[in-house]
């Protein structure tokens, strides 16, 4: 569980930064850390339901807090 937690901020960092306006990414970032999060908790016997809304929260608040210029994703 300890390794998924760094992993799942990385990955929801990463991809938080689709889209061009903070909505977008705000937007992004909660469906892409609600995925991670669920896969996470499935994968560790956790609550899939509580992974989710933990990674939803992190994506969202990721998601909000990039701007676009933070991640070049080669656009």
């Amino acid at each position: 569980m300890l390794r998924t937690i760094p992993l799942m901020l990385a990955a929801a960092l990463l991809l938080s930064a689709c889209g061009t306006g903070t909505g977008e990414r705000t937007a992004s970032g909660a469906g892409i850390g609600a995925a991670v999060g669920a896969g996470a908790a499935a994968a560790t016997g956790g609550s899939v339901t509580q992974g989710a809304a933990i990674g939803g929260g992190v994506g969202a608040a990721t998601g909000a807090a990039t701007d676009e210029d933070d991640v070049n994703l080669g656009d």
